[in-house]
């Protein structure tokens, strides 16, 4: 019989959702070492958190992050919260000799998200960050296949984030619903906000980045400020491009925006090798396109497979329907639970942990070091 395992969730807004979810599924459809406790959830409003706790099935319900970090019934501290939140947490989580799993990016900068590695690996405690694309069966399908050799020798890694949601001037900055606008709440942009995904699925994929030439743009300078009321300036990138090395001898070329009108979350990226291509698009997520040069001339193209075939391997399906039918987004949050717990089970942490985080964190810091000198930019390794 599965062991409970007793979760503390702060923060109710949309990330907040996405991991109740995962809780909640996890042990329907796969077969893991631990039963999962939606325990205490906690936020800022006290209604908001009693009516969030009886939506998703939580006992109980706070609005101070210290009451889940000192409850020693709580065994997992999940951070939903901005930001500038997560290493007060994440640390004191860690000396209360908590499972800690953050959302991304880890923090706001990547002396910060240092600070937060000590914490976890003084105190010896199972640390987790949650870029769920990791777990896109197509996504983590492109892993393997790099593993395996199937590319070569990689040449090329470009990938793109687009969205439009801040192109107007009258979308405030700061407050619950628009803290990514706020330099003081997000550290960055679309930098932290978008292109974490992008790089961290890089440096999975393809190796350490070595350097980076990076420029951004604000586009809006002024917006009003949702809890002073008044014009401030923004800080924040709402564009960002920069092209790099990998440690490997490949290139990249990263693109993020907020301002890419009729794109709500366009996140691509292609990778190009001596031997295969593949690309992939979160629009069509359950799809992989891939090219294989040892392909019978005659026959050889681009071809797109329909990441649904669990008796053909491919990655997480065989826990879900019958080949044929596709899964979404919402399915990764629950395959990296999953994946978390099954660790927590073998005494092994999932990745990517807070050391892996960093990484990411540090990529970020170069690029924004490199669009704010104009020049190329050392990526720091730890």
């Amino acid at each position: 019989m599965a062991k409970k395992l007793n979760i503390g969730m702060i923060g109710y807004g949309f990330m907040g959702r996405t991991h109740s979810n995962a809780y909640r599924r996890v042990t329907n459809f796969f077969d893991v070492p631990y039963e999962p406790v939606l325990k205490t959830i906690c936020g800022l409003e006290a209604d908001e958190a009693k009516a969030f706790a009886g939506q998703w099935g939580y006992e109980s319900s706070c609005t101070d992050w210290r009451q889940v970090v000192d409850d020693k019934n709580i065994d997992v501290v999940e951070i939903c919260t901005p930001n500038f939140t997560h290493a007060e947490i994440a640390i004191a989580a860690a000396k209360a000799g908590k499972t800690i799993i953050c959302e991304k990016p880890l923090a706001m900068n990547g002396e910060q998200a240092k600070t937060m590695v000590d914490a976890v690996e003084a105190a010896g405690v199972a640390n987790f960050v949650s870029f769920n694309y990791r777990r896109v069966p197509a996504v983590t399908l492109v892993k393997q296949l790099i593993d395996e050799g199937r590319f070569g020798k990689i040449f090329h890694y470009r990938a793109n984030f687009l969205q439009d949601w801040t192109i107007s001037p009258d979308v405030p900055q700061g407050g619950m619903a628009t803290w990514r606008l706020d330099i003081k709440s997000a550290g960055s942009g679309v930098t932290g906000d978008l292109l974490a995904h992008c790089i961290d699925t890089a440096l999975w994929h393809n190796g350490p980045i070595g350097r980076v030439n990076a420029m951004t743009e604000t586009f809006v300078k002024e917006r009003m400020h949702a809890e002073t009321g008044k014009k401030e300036a923004v800080g924040i990138d709402d564009a960002c491009t920069f092209f790099c090395n990998f440690d490997n001898g490949s290139m990249g070329n990263f693109e993020a925006t907020r301002y890419a009108r009729g794109h709500k979350a366009l996140y691509t990226f292609e990778i190009n090798g001596e031997k295969a291509s593949a690309r992939w698009d979160l629009h069509d997520l359950h799809r992989l396109e891939w090219f294989d040069y040892g392909d019978e001339g005659r026959l050889r193209g681009w071809r797109s497979i329909h990441m649904t075939d669990h008796d053909g391997g491919h990655p997480y399906m065989d826990h879900w329907w019958v080949p044929g039918l596709q899964i979404g987004y919402e399915h990764t949050f629950v395959h990296q639970i999953a994946d978390v717990l099954t660790g927590l089970g073998g005494g092994q942490h999932a990745q990517p942990d807070f050391r892996a985080a960093l990484a990411t964190q540090r990529v970020c810091d170069a690029v924004l070091a490199s669009a704010a000198k104009g020049q190329w930019a050392e990526v720091v390794k730890d």
